[in-house]
């Protein structure tokens, strides 16, 4: 096994963990403030020290348990089962490489080839095929201020879909980049793939 598959293999198990942890309620405030504190202190020891892969992988797993659990004031209320259970699946596969036509964690993914296996293997619904007519299924959510965990996002330019993606809440999406890129999660608030929103959509079922 290579490094990187190592490396990725490693990020996948600390997820996993990490995901399986935000399922659970908070303990208490108290928890949470101390919590607070130590990741503050784990960034300032972050910024003066070289990191390890293992530490690396660390603060990408503890970034997603906060993405996917209440997270800070702007977060939406904690999913429903089925939701949970779709963006688990999707930040599961963080790290497979880009394939044009990918359509499996094997032979990697294209960014509706993803969002597909995520709906099919998640919640047993399935999708169209290509992201332009992924854009026609649901319900239309024009604003990203009414986007809720588990709606697809679609980019392009001129009105012409031609990517997307899986909202995760937070202002941030999960997606398959480009050719050279890692399934990865990305801000859709400012930047590249802020300038390029078009919609967003509902899909009915979950």
């Amino acid at each position: 096994m290579t490094g990187r598959n190592t490396h990725r293999s490693f990020t996948r198990w600390l997820l996993a963990g990490a995901l399986a942890l935000a399922a659970l309620p908070a303990f208490s405030q108290e928890a949470t403030a101390t919590a607070t504190v130590a990741a503050t202190s784990d960034a300032t020891r972050a910024a003066s020290e070289p990191m390890s892969m293992s530490d690396r992988a660390f603060m990408l797993a503890t970034d997603i348990n906060r993405l996917v659990g209440a997270g800070g004031a702007r977060a939406e209320a904690p999913p429903a089962g089925r939701v949970q259970s779709l963006l688990s699946r999707a930040l599961a596969l963080l790290g497979t490489p880009y394939r044009w036509g990918g359509t499996s964690p094997e032979g990697g993914f294209d960014c509706s080839g993803l969002v597909g296996y995520v709906f099919r293997n998640a919640l047993g619904i399935e999708l169209p095929r290509v992201s332009r007519d992924m854009a026609k299924t649901g319900e239309l959510i024009a604003s990203k201020t009414q986007l809720v965990k588990g709606d697809l996002v679609f980019f392009g330019k001129s009105g012409t879909v031609d990517h997307v993606g899986i909202y995760v809440g937070d202002g941030k999406f999960v997606h398959a980049p480009r050719t050279g890129r890692d399934v990865t999660v990305s801000t859709l608030e400012t930047g590249y793939w802020g300038s390029k929103f078009l919609q967003g959509r509902r899909v009915a079922g979950i």
